[in-house]
């Protein structure tokens, strides 16, 4: 594990005060023959979650660490870019974990069907995850992602389809709250996912219309612990540590799943693994200890994609691991635009040392957005039990 310098307890602002004696997070998460300890998951982000990103995370603490999410019908053509997508890193070969989108259960299947048998991702991965959380309008407005739980009869034979296909590797499922307050699907979905087979599901503590605005409400995450068996993983608005704790003491949930929390912090995995046993100590790095992981990161991408395209790659990093650092516009604009690992370097050197700014703990991190209205396919909303794939739902291209 990664080390970096520590301070004693620092409170995230979303927490009131901390408790007088230590508090330990939920047992380990036992998905299947898999265990997940501590219990805490890195949500799939598009372009974010690649090998190097993960490879990165895992350095810093334990848990599983989910690669982009990928589209099955994109898995099924055997599209080259998802193929490359789809590939376990060396030391994910016990715990590689994939996340599929999906709208037709006979692509959903076939997909999990070359996943585990075929081994098309080089090793047959130890978890797969069935995304029916996304947000975006591209999704929505095609039925998947969050507002594919709305057809309950269409998302049961999807979570079905990958269950039988996967055989002895636990499926689990990523859903959001509903698409607005008046079309609430939650609590229907963690019933039937339970029902055929799934081995958790993670709520996402907004509606599909929010986006990401707002503030999660993880009252849902608490109903859906009362109404399934099976464990319910809580996501949304956990920026530190602290806020997982309070999360699952709040809900009663099993584990947490970590999304923009850890962008241009990939120590917080760190921070959750001590939170979890017990410790009050917290990663509080100072810049040149925060260069040395941005540079590290880079190295990463660097490594399997080639130098320009990994550093190329890495420039939408740098805004989220100097958030709150002192540093000059003109040393930001350069490092938005490097191209070489020796540059990343020099820059980052001429950088003055200092404290890591503690005014950015527990806020918001990454992308922000104005709730809208879903995008929704004609008709969409009329029968719930219309068991149709949406048509031309498919996305070939993965990672969105």
């Amino acid at each position: 594990m990664t080390h970096l310098a520590t301070y004693p307890g620092t409170v995230s602002s979303s927490v009131l005060e901390r408790p007088s004696s230590p508090v330990t997070g939920p047992a380990p998460l036992r998905l299947g023959a898999l265990t997940v300890e501590p219990a805490v998951v890195l949500a799939p982000m598009a372009g974010i979650t690649n090998p190097a990103f993960r490879t990165l995370c895992r350095e810093f603490g334990a848990g599983l660490y989910v690669c982009e999410m990928i589209t099955t019908r994109a898995l099924v053509e055997r599209n080259e870019k998802t193929l490359q997508m789809v590939r376990a890193t060396p030391d994910e070969e016990d715990a590689f974990s994939v996340q599929l989108y999906g709208v037709d259960p006979a692509t959903v299947g076939r997909a999990v069907e070359m996943l585990v048998d075929e081994g098309v991702a080089g090793t047959r991965p130890a978890h797969v995850d069935l995304n029916f959380g996304c947000p975006v309008p591209k999704v929505t407005r095609k039925g998947g992602g969050s507002a594919l739980p709305w057809r309950r009869v269409l998302f049961r034979d999807i979570v079905r389809a990958a269950v039988r296909a996967a055989r002895d590797v636990p499926v689990t499922v990523k859903t959001r709250i509903g698409i607005d307050a008046d079309h609430v699907t939650y609590l229907d979905a963690g019933r039937i996912a339970q029902d055929e087979g799934a081995a958790a599901i993670t709520l996402h503590g907004r509606t599909a219309d929010q986006l990401y605005s707002g503030t999660a409400d993880w009252a849902p995450i608490a109903r859906l612990v009362e109404a399934v068996d099976i464990p319910v993983l809580g996501n949304g608005d956990v920026w530190e540590a602290d806020d997982a704790l309070r999360m699952v003491a709040e809900t009663g949930c099993a584990g947490v799943v970590i999304g923009r929390g850890c962008l241009g912090r990939p120590w917080l995995f760190g921070d959750l693994a001590a939170a979890f046993a017990g410790e009050t100590r917290r990663a509080l790095p100072t810049l040149r200890e925060v260069a040395a992981v941005m540079h590290r990161h880079a190295a990463l991408l660097s490594e399997g994609q080639g130098e320009r395209h990994g550093c190329t790659d890495f420039r939408k990093h740098v805004a989220w691991y100097l958030k709150g650092f002192s540093v000059g516009s003109d040393v930001r604009r350069a490092l938005a635009m490097v191209s070489a690992l020796d540059e990343l370097a020099e820059l980052l050197a001429g950088i003055p040392d200092q404290p890591y700014p503690e005014a950015v703990l527990g806020g918001p991190r990454g992308r922000t957005s104005p709730p809208r209205p879903v995008a929704l396919p004609e008709g969409w909303l009329a029968d719930r039990d219309d068991p149709r794939p949406p048509a031309g739902a498919e996305l070939l291209v993965s990672g969105g």
